[in-house]
């Protein structure tokens, strides 16, 4: 058996190899382009030999707003996901409430509506708000996909931290508040942080709320804006795909930091 899997272990390497540089080359090829003077990306060399960083400038120069906007409106529904989603997870957690099981799975097909239902019905609603063309619109819609998603994975946590810890620090003279803020929370660092990256992707990636709620040109996040970039400048795509390197950085960066929160979370409850 030893000597079947070390015989598997290199060609195993080498297809795991493979598969990644498949997967990455759109990747590559994005960068590449982005460090091609402006023109037909497709008559590019493979590699920038002479790098023209034009793409870039501009990029920034039309975008910066709009990357600035998508942070704001990101770290906005990540705060808000939590806020909201940390306390209910607790309480259906720890307290169990009659229909526990029930408000679970309401809070699971929320995340089934499809997108388009929600965008149109909140769109009549931010019109009557006036919360169309704003940052607080975006995040409300942003986090009705994130806090659902939150709760659902701080409650698996929540659920499994041991009551003695609790109890005992209810018997040192803790209120529920305290124990809470003191204890739970910071017991569930790789939840918060799984529940904080994927609603950040969530809001950071978002195209149908944004496309839908806001009409100007005053609040527009980045994914709005390179659709809107990509038909008006089609001739110059080196800013075009710098300008989705761009937009793809604050989203790896996370990933790379959050991988081992994320990967002990999902594993934390099965050893709990």
């Amino acid at each position: 058996m030893k000597r079947a899997q070390g015989r598997g272990g290199p060609l195993s390497t080498v297809l795991g190899i493979g598969l990644l540089a498949l997967m990455l080359f759109p990747v590559y090829w994005m960068v590449d382009a982005s460090l091609q003077p402006a023109g037909n990306p497709l008559r590019a060399g493979w590699f920038p030999l002479h790098p023209d960083f034009g793409g870039y400038a501009t990029a920034l120069r039309d975008q910066g707003r709009n990357l600035v906007t998508s942070l704001v409106v990101a770290l906005g529904s990540v705060v808000l996901s939590l806020a909201l989603a940390a306390p209910a997870a607790y309480a259906l957690a720890r307290f169990r409430p009659r229909g526990t099981g029930l408000v679970l799975f309401g809070v699971l097909v929320t995340q089934m509506v499809p997108g388009i239902v929600v965008a149109n019905a909140l769109y009549r609603a931010y019109d009557e708000l006036g919360l169309l063309n704003s940052h607080l619109g975006l995040i409300l819609a942003d986090s009705t996909a994130g806090t659902p998603f939150a709760v659902i994975v701080l409650h698996a946590f929540m659920r499994s931290i041991p009551g003695e810890i609790i109890e005992a620090a209810r018997l040192d003279g803790a209120g529920r508040l305290r124990v809470f803020r003191s204890v739970v929370l910071p017991l569930s660092g790789n939840a918060l942080v799984t529940a904080a990256v994927f609603t950040f992707l969530f809001a950071w990636s978002d195209f149908l709320f944004a496309l839908t709620l806001t009409t100007t040109e005053t609040v527009r996040p980045i994914t709005l804006g390179i659709y809107q970039y990509l038909g008006a400048h089609t001739d110059r795509w080196n800013a075009v795909m710098a300008t989705s390197v761009l937009a793809s950085v604050p989203a790896a960066v996370l990933l790379v930091l959050a991988q081992r929160r994320v990967a002990a979370a999902a594993t934390d409850g099965a050893l709990r």
